[in-house]
């Protein structure tokens, strides 16, 4: 029953991680066509004083942005994968015991994502300070980098809502790795309850008997 719980637990984590892997890669893909396709983390902006309007001085690679979006596909397809799979077992099967071998096989590819996406978060997370540093320094009387989605851009890029996409792009990499933190706490712990229930009677039996 248990481990049925800590099953459905770690089935909401897989469809939660979806979720999150979707926002991301929509949030930088919505701001990255807005820009024209350039890639705005990293990037330097100019302001023309007299028409009032922020351009683009400079942008990233576009293959920064094309790996964060991978990353978060590649994390939301295998969430979802997993989650259909374990959907189908609980509603097929009683016995819904997991073998060692797959265990082992999802805390190696848990780790293996954690990586990446602590690796996306700090790419997110500094891209779009270099990009807010770049904004306030240039464009006058700008106290926070948000307040630039009010002013004008020039045509043909639309900034009214670039931060809030990067701000919810990087938000939706960071709970998504704590929730893979949590899906690793709980395999570990189905993986010790079932090498505990896989124990044989003489492993469980005391070592000294009264006479």
């Amino acid at each position: 029953m248990a481990l049925s719980v800590l099953l459905l637990l770690e089935l909401g984590l897989y469809v939660s991680c979806f979720i999150c892997g979707i926002v991301t890669a929509a949030s930088i893909t919505i701001v990255q066509g807005n820009f024209g396709g350039l890639c705005m983390l990293y990037g330097r902006v100019t302001y023309n004083e007299s028409a009032k309007l922020i351009g683009v001085q400079a942008s990233s690679s576009a293959s920064i942005c094309y790996f964060v979006s991978a990353i978060s596909i590649l994390v939301a397809v295998l969430c979802l994968s997993l989650s259909l799979s374990w959907a189908y077992t609980l509603c097929t099967e009683r016995d819904t015991r997991r073998e060692r071998l797959w265990m082992n096989l999802i805390i190696i590819v848990s780790g293996i994502f954690l990586f990446f996406l602590l690796i996306t978060g700090c790419m997110l997370k500094i891209g779009r300070d270099s990009l807010c540093d770049s904004i306030q320094q240039t464009v006058h009387n700008i106290t926070y980098c948000i307040d630039a989605q009010a002013l004008k851009w020039i045509s043909p890029l639309q900034g009214d809502k670039f931060y809030t996409n990067m701000y919810k792009a990087e938000t939706a990499v960071w709970v998504n790795f704590f929730f893979w933190m949590i899906i690793v706490v709980l395999v570990f712990i189905q993986r010790r309850q079932t090498s505990g229930s896989n124990a044989t009677p003489s492993e469980t039996e005391p070592f000294f008997r009264p006479q």
